[in-house]
């Protein structure tokens, strides 16, 4: 472990750091930077980034640029989950952006066992992340101006607002445009990377897995190099199933924890529907397991389970995917 932690707490405007020393918890510096690429350089050229690791909360846009400029300097940090992060900490009063910023330094140190240096992804893939973040924002809009405009469908029969039903159809149809550029450009970040293309290839050779599925997986994993396997990888998808007991007297039954990536979930469970349909092997576990009184959900979580494992299979070996009759 490094000398000293610096942990950072990030905002949109500036960052607060504390630099600590990794076996005293002494604190050694506070204090704030301006969020900015020309300021974060120079204040990172006044420390010893051979001594020192940084940690910071996972907070998506606003702390992109320091992830940057780390990752140039090839400087040692984390990034910690923010969920993960306020859980560990326990009962305290008050919070400020300078406490949050020691809080961060002491679990880095007291959890530097259990955490990885991050690294990067390449330019193409983090243009994937953000058109798939875009485009999952822009279909929610989508699905609220439809609605709107079926609600208020109804409300012209009684009220002359077809002005605004038009005006409304008009910010749909551009929405709907959008989307499909979305699809397109996301398209043409795969094609233009072959590590990328090879593992689009791969995996849309699994029955169920279609482009958005692959893309959204991709994107999700960093190409396969943030999750070691398909268990973990489920987990985070929120498809594997937990036991639940204790002692003798606490015997709950097994079933996913709410924690988890809710739209992957969703677009695995398509997938595993579509599966169903077209993989005669699937459909049979499908049947044979609803004949057997499993519940229809609890079926369809075990089948995306299935696809999962084929995905992680397909991207681990050079070999194609092999349909199966039964």
């Amino acid at each position: 472990m490094k000398n000293t932690v610096m942990d950072i707490d990030i905002s949109k405007d500036k960052i607060d750091y504390c630099l600590i020393n990794s076996e005293s918890h002494q604190v050694i510096q506070r204090g704030e930077v301006v969020n900015d690429r020309k300021e974060l350089l120079q204040f990172l050229n006044k420390i010893d980034l051979q001594q020192t690791s940084f940690a910071m909360e996972h907070t998506g846009q606003y702390g992109a640029m320091l992830s940057w400029v780390l990752s140039e300097k090839k400087a040692f940090y984390y990034l910690l989950n923010p969920l993960e992060l306020k859980r560990s900490l326990g009962v305290h009063r008050g919070k400020t952006d300078a406490i949050d910023a020691y809080r961060i330094a002491n679990y880095a140190i007291k959890n530097s066992h259990a955490h990885k240096a991050f690294e990067l992804p390449c330019e193409n893939l983090r243009k994937l992340k953000a058109m798939v973040s875009t485009k999952h924002q822009i279909v929610k809009i989508s699905v609220q101006l439809q609605n709107s405009i079926k609600a208020n469908v109804i409300l012209s029969k009684t009220l002359d607002i077809k002005r605004m039903i038009k005006e409304q159809k008009a910010q749909l149809k551009s929405v709907k445009k959008l989307i499909n550029s979305l699809a397109e450009q996301m398209q043409a970040v795969i094609d233009s990377c072959e590590q990328l293309k090879k593992s689009y290839r791969k995996i849309t050779q699994v029955i169920g897995v279609g482009p958005l599925t692959a893309i959204k997986c991709i994107s999700e994993t960093d190409n396969f190099t943030r999750f070691i396997n398909a268990r973990k990888f489920s987990c985070h998808c929120g498809l594997a199933p937990f036991p639940y007991q204790s002692g003798s007297s606490i015997k709950g039954r097994t079933r996913t924890h709410y924690l988890k990536n809710a739209a992957l979930k969703s677009i695995l469970f398509k997938a595993a529907t579509s599966a169903i349909q077209h993989d005669p092997q699937l459909r049979n576990y499908y049947n044979r397991k609803l004949d057997e009184g499993k519940h229809k959900l609890s079926v369809l979580n075990a089948v995306a389970n299935k696809i999962v494992l084929r995905i992680f299979a397909v991207v681990n070996r050079d070999e194609t995917f092999i349909k199966l009759n039964a």
